[in-house]
């Protein structure tokens, strides 16, 4: 790895982090083997040091100059974070952290629900919560760290390890005995500051210190926070390189200069603007990284536009100080291009994962003149794009210019629609149903690849299909839920599957990106205008519909949700392209209504994480983001009721915009946190009906029905009776038939008592 502060003749590349799942999620395998009993500790070690290995070496071999480490993770490199530190929550145990109780931590134990989980920042990603308490002893657990630096040593690989900032950590937590989070400074700081010292000892000169707080309003006291940890951190015997992204530093553009760290990343990609202003600021002894190649997106970078930009910066602060890397760490992109043999070719020369990312820097670092292929080639393709009528449809278009506030708006106010529904639909109070999935087993996966291979008739699939959605509502009625779901065994994702119905949407083959865990997502490519040819999701939920005499609930994906949640394209505003998923929505949601189903559910959970990092940023983006969801609900009667669901993410601040969708029925994640979102919902005065989970479906453990029950009274605490539905915390496609089974029984019996009490 070169310094740094090596004078050459090109800039120094670096990378933030890497991909850990694995090129073909060899790391989700391993862990879903291990948590089986199918695989040993010793080799889920194995498996993990294979991976790291890897990643080092491909970086290395592409030409990059600094790389780092401690980017692996198990699980989330938050809890890593907490571990590391000794800040994992005392609930679970003293002592170091074995890799049964870190599991036990973000997946329940028989004794203690999971830590909660919440979106990284405004990502897909979601990190465990830090629960800061006045008990946390704060006694550092160096061992992954020191190893895996050792590790990449003994390759030959000097490695920057990568670690969370200290007031970003405080910042991502929540207080769960009253304590001010900043009271833990001083010991949370001393942790820090052994770390550091072992990794100097170990021979590290540089380390990546991630503070993507920067780059968000930071509460009172935080400003001075930083200021009073980083001149501390000063005393360290290493190198600092104070990490941003995800935005631009805005009014903290001055504290993150005088922090005094030997270096500082920013994100040059969402805040292009930002550069010139760092370069004025940043001190004479500091290295600038610039995150010039974008970390969270897939298309190709604009080499020749990014010379310039460079060649700029060189001339002002000498390549010497000048360091080019992604905008933010590529665990948020796919591993390789390559790995896609079924993409339109045309398509796929326009997008960049993170081996191409990679290289992609280190020809900007080479530039136009020893890179000379690589630029023209580079130039080649984005001229392509430009001149591609794919990504062009005149009517779409047209429907989003003459949109009438009308089309924004429900017939009647929901104190009208309720009674409505309420008489049509006949249902009990506390009514009782689901997300929407139900296990998708083995047997469905393998029915799913052998029609996608072709090896099996459509006519066959369809069979299947409609075997396991008889089954599914059978198992409903016998458990005793109220509205029932068809159980959607067709679909291979909640946004991919929409995605394949949808004209302006590609797909990847192995474009895998981790979501939390061993869980990993594919998102679709929105690299066109989206509209919709044909029904969707009607033949089935229709189908569900004729086998039985309670209320159906027909589920889609939301127009948000299916846009955070894609590669969307990046030469039209985000908020047209929801727009046009929201008018195809549109059409669906009539189709159902007119088949007779009349109660739909239009998920958004990325609603909150879209929101951007800035609140003077928010009025904008929550105007269009309502605007898109109601473009999708309004063209149905009061009769038909409109559920949205929500859920791993905050809602307090967004509460006006949440009741501003004006949904019927909203359901969302409570039961790691015992209710304690319904308090906002109460204080904010929600109107409408309200679908607290009481079960963690993130979790194997079934909670007993008293348990329920518990949660339940909690929420009648908050909620009027008529206002309060009994559900799931999320889909249960990635749950067992009998442990869904026994905790949606013990569900519907909580459900039954709690309703007994009340009538």
């Amino acid at each position: 790895m070169l310094s740094p502060s090596l004078s050459t003749a090109n800039p120094v590349t670096a990378n933030l982090g890497y991909p850990r799942i694995g090129r073909h999620r060899e790391l989700k395998f391993a862990l879903e083997d291990f948590w089986r009993g199918r695989l040993s500790e010793t080799d889920l070690l194995a498996t993990a040091k294979t991976l790291r290995q890897r990643n080092w070496q491909l970086q290395k071999d592409a030409g990059l100059d600094v790389i780092p480490s401690n980017d692996f993770s198990f699980y989330d490199q938050v809890l890593d974070a907490l571990v590391l530190i000794g800040a994992t929550p005392s609930r679970f145990g003293a002592g170091p952290v074995t890799l049964t109780r870190y599991f036990q931590m973000a997946r329940n134990s028989n004794e203690q629900t999971a830590m909660e989980m919440t979106k990284w920042f405004d990502t897909n990603y979601h990190y465990l919560v830090p629960e800061w308490s006045d008990d946390l002893a704060f006694t550092p657990y160096t061992t992954k760290l020191l190893a895996e630096f050792a590790e990449a040593k003994s390759l030959g690989i000097a490695t920057r390890p990568v670690l969370i900032g200290p007031i970003t950590l405080l910042l991502l937590g929540k207080a769960v005995d009253g304590i001010d989070p900043l009271d833990l400074l001083p010991r949370l700081l001393n942790a820090y500051r052994k770390v550091l010292g072992e990794l100097a000892a170990a021979g590290a000169e540089w380390v990546q210190i991630d503070e993507a707080a920067l780059v968000t309003d930071l509460p009172e006291g935080y400003a001075e926070a930083f200021r009073s940890a980083y001149a501390e951190l000063a005393s360290v015997p290493l190198k600092l390189m104070l990490t941003t992204y995800f935005g631009e530093l805005g009014d903290n553009l001055e504290l993150a200069c005088s922090l005094g760290t030997a270096g500082l990343h920013i994100d040059a990609v969402r805040a292009s603007e930002q550069v010139a202003e760092v370069v004025e600021q940043l001190q004479s002894h500091q290295t600038l990284s610039l995150g010039c190649v974008d970390g969270r997106n897939i298309w190709l970078a604009d080499l020749k536009a990014l010379h310039q930009v460079v060649a700029s910066v060189t001339a002002k602060i000498g390549a010497e100080r000048l360091q080019l890397a992604p905008s933010c760490s590529l665990l948020h992109v796919p591993y390789d291009t390559a790995d896609e043999d079924k993409l339109d070719p045309r398509v796929l020369s326009w997008l960049s994962f993170a081996k191409q990312k990679v290289e992609e820097l280190v020809q900007l670092a080479q530039g136009p003149e020893v890179a000379a292929a690589a630029f023209a080639e580079n130039r080649r393709r984005h001229e392509d794009r430009l001149v591609a009528e794919s990504s062009t449809n005149k009517v779409v278009r047209g429907q989003l210019a003459t949109l009438s506030e009308g089309a924004f708006r429900r017939k009647s106010p929901y104190k009208q629609r309720v009674t409505v529904q309420r008489q049509e639909l006949g249902l009990p109070l506390l009514p009782t149903t689901t997300i929407g999935s139900f296990p998708q087993t083995q047997e469905v996966r393998k029915q799913r690849a052998a029609h996608k291979k072709g090896t099996i008739s459509d006519a066959k699939y369809n069979d299947f299909l409609k075997q396991k959605t008889e089954e599914c509502i059978r198992e409903q009625e016998q458990i005793g839920l109220d509205v029932l779901v068809h159980g959607e065994f067709e679909r291979n994702d909640m946004v991919e599957y929409f995605g394949e119905h949808l004209a302006g949407f590609t797909f990847t083959s192995n474009g895998w990106v981790q979501s939390y865990g061993s869980r990993c997502v594919k998102p679709p490519i929105i690299y066109g205008d989206v509209s919709r040819a044909r029904p969707i999701t009607v033949e089935w939920s229709s189908y569900a519909n004729s086998l039985t005499t309670k209320p159906m609930k027909g589920m889609l994906t939301g127009p948000i949700t299916i846009l955070q949640w894609s590669f969307v394209r990046n030469d039209i505003s985000e908020r047209d392209v929801a727009w046009q998923i929201g008018l195809a929505l549109r059409e669906e949601v009539q189709d159902l209504e007119a088949a007779g189903i009349r109660v739909i559910q239009v998920d958004e959970p990325a609603l909150r994480e879209g929101l951007p990092l800035r609140r003077s940023e928010w009025p904008a983006y929550l105007d269009w983001s309502v605007k898109a969801f109601r473009l999708a609900t309004s063209g149905v009667t009061d009769g038909t009721q409109i559920h949205t669901h929500m859920c791993y993410c905050q809602f307090e601040d967004i509460l006006s915009s949440i009741a501003a969708l004006d949904a019927d029925v909203i359901s969302m994640e409570t039961a790691r946190s015992r209710m304690e979102m319904l308090h906002a919902f109460k204080r904010h005065g929600y109107p409408n009906e309200i679908g607290p989970g009481i079960y963690d479906i993130h979790s194997p453990r079934v909670p007993a029905k008293e348990e329920m029950v518990g949660l339940l009274q909690l929420a009648l605490e908050v909620l009027r009776p008529e206002q309060l539905w009994v559900n799931p915390d999320c889909g249960l496609k990635t749950r067992a038939w009998p442990e869904t089974i026994e905790a949606l029984t013990n569900l519907c019996q909580a459900a039954v008592e709690v309703r007994a009490g009340l009538v």
